[in-house]
């Protein structure tokens, strides 16, 4: 097993019935401007590096984000928010992700989430977070030989990652560590980073703010070995 074969079998799932629904609904519909596209419509995969150092997780596929481009964080205003991070500490190829084939290239890093199919209303029911967690779990066991830091989106992601590093051995302390924006916890031979959610809700207002996350980005790179621009 490497982690092709494991992003193709995650495109193949139809676990959540109320998430197969909803995705393949938004795929039907679409959105007024998104009217010439073929969704993606499919639980989405990781993307990055198969030998990463540095491994990003978010909360779940965007209705007309990644559920229309099948590319984590692609499409959407969050995504606008995070490659741009990432290409300006060096970490990407270009600032945009607009589509699976504009050639973006990560650098030492990958994206993924706890749950890959779009959820409605950005909300998956804990059952699906719970059924979704195996994918994530083989995803750290392929990436284990490499991965020295992870950096967490929002409360959700955190609350959902934890129990996916302990399935793929790492030794995660009880109680669980708390979520916090900046928060740093050793998982032994492991960094994990805590980081507010790159959503609209948070950048619109200022929670979180584009130095806010590189410098959180920045850290974890440090963490994993990569250097970063200035």
């Amino acid at each position: 097993m490497n982690l092709s074969d494991l992003d193709r079998r995650i495109t193949e799932c139809r676990a959540c019935p109320r998430l197969v629904a909803w995705r393949e609904e938004v795929a039907r519909t679409k959105r007024a401007a998104f009217a010439d596209w073929t969704y993606w419509g499919r639980p989405v995969p990781g993307f990055g590096p198969a030998d990463a150092p540095l491994l990003i997780i978010g909360l779940a596929p965007a209705a007309h984000g990644a559920n229309r481009t099948g590319r984590m964080f692609t499409g959407d205003r969050s995504g606008d928010v995070l490659y741009e991070a990432l290409y300006d500490l060096g970490l990407a190829s270009q600032p945009t992700a607009v589509s699976a084939d504009d050639g973006l290239e990560l650098y030492g890093v990958r994206i993924s989430s706890p749950v890959r199919c779009a959820p409605p209303e950005n909300k998956p029911t804990p059952t699906e977070r719970d059924t979704c967690r195996s994918w994530l779990v083989e995803e750290l066991t392929l990436l284990r030989p490499t991965l020295k830091a992870v950096v967490v989106l929002g409360a959700f992601g955190w609350q959902a990652a934890l129990p996916a590093f302990a399935a793929a051995g790492w030794a995660v302390p009880r109680p669980r560590p708390v979520f916090g924006h900046g928060a740093r916890v050793p998982l032994g031979g492991l960094d994990l980073f805590g980081c507010f959610h790159v959503s609209q809700r948070n950048t619109f207002t200022g929670k979180l703010t584009p130095v806010m996350l590189r410098d959180v980005l920045r850290t974890a790179a440090g963490a994993a070995g990569l250097t970063t621009a200035p």
